[in-house]
């Protein structure tokens, strides 16, 4: 992605994000308003700066994003448990696979993580919902576990999830995740690809 093709995706995600029409979340004809922000994983840092003039032009215009970053809610989950000094300490000990599970089960996306955003999402104070942090918490959350707990709780606005990597949607295979790119995540059918939306 060229710093130019990064500017023009940053304009279209203000123009869409600032208007009327996604605020108000029509033409979803009752589908889930979640939307996936696909992005090449090489340009992270670019597009968390992008991320950021976003949510300032669109505070300016009166429009108000809540961030949840999906790492940074994983490390607040384990300390409000007691839970991090365990996992730092048996971490050198565990071989991956060990770690990963030991991470999924603390980290459920239904029992821990879906609650946790409900409750950081409680006071209501918000037009948007950035869902970011994805490539961080890979493997022990997946982001199609997410998405599937959070149609419950991300009610009545709109969400955006900043995804490492591509969204593949197809009319015979469905659509699916693939993270960094390489990694078929799963198929995820409900969210639309923000860069196909009308301003």
């Amino acid at each position: 992605m060229t710093p130019h093709e990064l500017t023009r995706q940053e304009a279209h995600l203000f123009a869409v994000l600032s208007g009327e029409r996604f605020l108000k979340m029509e033409g979803l004809s009752n589908e889930v308003p979640f939307f996936i922000y696909p992005y090449e994983p090489e340009h992270a840092l670019d597009v968390a700066k992008a991320n950021k003039r976003v949510k300032n032009r669109l505070a300016s215009q009166g429009v108000e994003v809540r961030e949840i970053n999906l790492y940074d809610l994983s490390v607040e989950v384990l300390k409000e448990r007691g839970d991090w000094d365990e996992v730092l300490e048996v971490e050198p000990e565990l071989d991956k696979g060990e770690f990963t599970e030991m991470l999924q089960s603390m980290l459920n996306p239904q029992k821990q993580l879906a609650p946790a955003i409900r409750e950081r999402l409680a006071d209501g104070g918000f037009d948007i919902v950035f869902l970011t942090g994805i490539g961080e918490v890979f493997p022990y959350i997946r982001s199609h576990n997410v998405l599937n707990n959070l149609q419950s709780v991300i009610v009545g606005r709109p969400m955006l999830m900043f995804f490492p990597g591509r969204y593949e949607q197809s009319d015979t295979l469905g659509s699916s995740l693939v993270l960094f790119s390489k990694l078929k995540d799963d198929q995820y059918y409900r969210a639309k690809n923000i860069l196909e939306q009308e301003p």
